[in-house]
């Protein structure tokens, strides 16, 4: 039986690793910042939304039409004294690229531990049913062709591509209100195939675009704005805790899907909601910082080897050493003399670290 306190501990632990290191992340940089500092700029970044503002809201356009979305007022929580400079710096420049790779971190780490639980297959990850590559598709179709794409927003259009192509997936998959595991991961591997084929066509046409697609596509979290954390965030944290909700039932679908029927729980429905919202994490993670692989494999796959398989907690550990993962990665990626897409650093470390495991024979079915 799980312990409560073992899952608490691991919890607050990862949550520990995860702010120090958003502190040491926020700290590094051209212009170095004592911890302490970072530590009061952080704090005094904080606020709390007091009112909401219609008269001067924002628009965004869909499909031709401008909606209007209405914007809230903030008020402090604390007021510590901070250089201006370094306020700056760590709220308005660092801060925001930092918890965007958090919730990114946390969203694909999450989703790849649903699919693993899934699809029973440790080399599953959040890309395995087409959601990465909807996504790229749309992200590439709005940069190359912006005329083409009915919506204004670059993020709007890749979460739309990937969320369309889980539910292609999805129904193709379904026959008789069924979806057998094994044709929904083929289907998935179809369609990835022919999106793949699209957005190589579409960047072959993209002209001067090209190096913006490409970068896109390598991930990345340069110039990342307190914007792209109100859009992901929102997704990433009601998606994730609604698959705690199902950790035990994703439990009981490692046994099959026979005995999970036996044991009460609605296969099909359950699976339903596993498959949505893991791409609904996945898609919002993916819109604001593109394609970056081996998060959602390399991570769930580790912390399955230190906490064990139970998805209660499995699922919340990953999602928090995700996060962590993440963190540490982009720091990476910003510390060079030339700043790399972060996309690249995870495959360069995870990559080598599971051919590690998988020569160690640590890789195992599930």
């Amino acid at each position: 039986m799980l312990s409560p306190t073992r899952t608490i501990t691991w919890t607050v632990g990862l949550l520990v690793v995860l702010l120090g290191m958003m502190v040491v992340s926020a700290a590094l940089g051209p212009v170095r910042i004592e911890p302490v500092t970072v530590v009061k700029a952080m704090l005094n970044a904080l606020v709390i939304p007091t009112d909401v503002i219609t008269q001067s809201a924002t628009t965004v356009p869909v499909v031709g039409w401008q909606v209007p979305v209405p914007g809230l007022e903030y008020v402090p929580v604390f007021s510590f004294d901070v250089p201006d400079t370094h306020q700056t710096i760590v709220a308005s420049i660092r801060l925001p690229r930092i918890v965007l790779a958090a919730i990114v971190g946390c969203a694909l780490a999450a989703a790849g531990t649903v699919m693993q639980g899934f699809f029973r297959n440790p080399l599953a990850d959040p890309s395995i049913i087409g959601v990465s590559s909807g996504a790229a598709a749309g992200a590439v179709a709005a940069i190359a062709f912006p005329a083409l794409v009915p919506f204004g927003s670059l993020h709007l259009s890749a979460f739309v591509g990937a969320l369309a192509t889980a539910f292609l997936v999805y129904a193709i998959a379904t026959d008789g209100g069924k979806t057998p595991v094994a044709t929904l991961l083929l289907a998935g591997v179809a369609v990835q195939a022919f999106l793949g084929a699209m957005i190589s066509y579409m960047l072959v046409h993209s002209g001067d675009d090209l190096r913006q697609a490409v970068i896109w596509m390598m991930g990345h979290l340069h110039n990342s704005t307190w914007g792209d954390v109100q859009f992901a965030l929102p997704f990433t944290v009601v998606g994730v805790l609604v698959l705690l909700s199902y950790a035990r039932d994703l439990n009981v679908l490692l046994l099959g899907e026979e005995d999970a029927h036996h044991l009460g729980v609605d296969v099909e429905r359950t699976k339903l909601l596993l498959l949505a919202l893991s791409s609904l994490v996945t898609a919002a993670g993916v819109a604001v910082a593109g394609v970056i692989g081996f998060v959602g494999l390399v991570v769930p796959h580790i912390m399955r080897l230190i906490v064990g398989p139970d998805h209660r907690i499995l699922l919340p550990t990953s999602a928090l050493a995700g996060a962590s993962f993440l963190v540490a990665t982009d720091t990476i990626a910003r510390a060079g003399p030339a700043e790399v897409p972060v996309g690249i650093v995870t495959a360069a470390l995870g990559a080598p670290f599971f051919l590690f495991l998988l020569v160690r024979r640590e890789v195992h079915a599930i």
